[in-house]
């Protein structure tokens, strides 16, 4: 049996956050995650519907659970791959590759959503990847971060701000962020880029446990989504 089209965009596409998105969580990395939430909405969503939509043509035989299986493997190959993409040392190269790992998070999130029949374009997915990702505790909150987070994206002063402000102590702040996002901690991520030779293990080693535990959280999510529970029967 032949495997199903892996997911749309993931052979040639950009892997890392477009440039306009790395502006405004420089400028802005309290809300970093939610930043780049929205956009993941934006750019991977429909990304992830087409490629739904196309596999369920291409193989209708196939249920959720299986096009969710090929989302997983393909997004926890190139978790593997991410680390030190940057070439960069230090911090800013420590920051770089857990922004692409997170970006890279957030797609295989959005894909699996779709897999599952939910909306990867509705603007409650960005809350979904907030929760999942365990920046917020419930979907409230992440609700109301991204609403604070929009407004400061319609603020035409961030992008002016984010070409001239230096990076320093907003870089450090934005890497933290980030790194919450993508189940890694900072402090290994930075060490793996200050030691020759260490980003290949450890990175590949740290990004593939926290996105097949993102992996694991968000099929269970959707999964149950896709299956509400049935009515308490009714006594005769």
């Amino acid at each position: 049996m032949t495997e199903p089209t892996p997911p749309a965009g993931t052979e040639d596409a950009e892997l890392a956050p477009p440039r306009g998105l790395w502006a405004r969580m420089r400028e802005d990395p309290q809300y970093a995650p939610e930043h780049l939430a929205l956009e993941a909405v934006r750019r991977l969503g429909p990304e992830a519907r087409d490629w739904a939509r196309r596999v369920r043509h291409e193989r209708p035989e196939l249920g959720a659970d299986a096009l969710a299986e090929v989302a997983v493997k393909r997004f926890l190959t190139l978790a593997r791959l991410s680390g030190a993409v940057s070439g960069a040392a230090g911090l800013p190269g420590a920051v770089v590759d857990v922004g692409v790992l997170a970006w890279t998070q957030a797609r295989m999130v959005l894909h699996v959503a779709a897999a599952y029949g939910v909306d990867p374009v509705h603007p409650e997915r960005a809350a979904d990847l907030l929760v999942l990702q365990r920046v917020h505790k419930a979907a409230g909150g992440a609700r109301i971060a991204l609403a604070v987070a929009a407004g400061r994206e319609r603020a035409s002063v961030l992008l002016a701000r984010a070409a001239v402000k230096p990076l320093g102590q907003a870089m450090l702040r934005l890497g933290v962020k980030l790194a919450q996002m993508a189940g890694v901690r900072a402090a290994k991520r930075v060490f793996a880029k200050l030691v020759p030779g260490a980003a290949i293990v450890l990175g590949t080693w740290v990004n593939s446990s926290a996105t097949a535990a993102l992996a694991r959280r968000t099929v269970a999510h959707y999964r149950a989504v896709s299956r509400p529970a049935l009515p308490p029967a009714t006594a005769s």
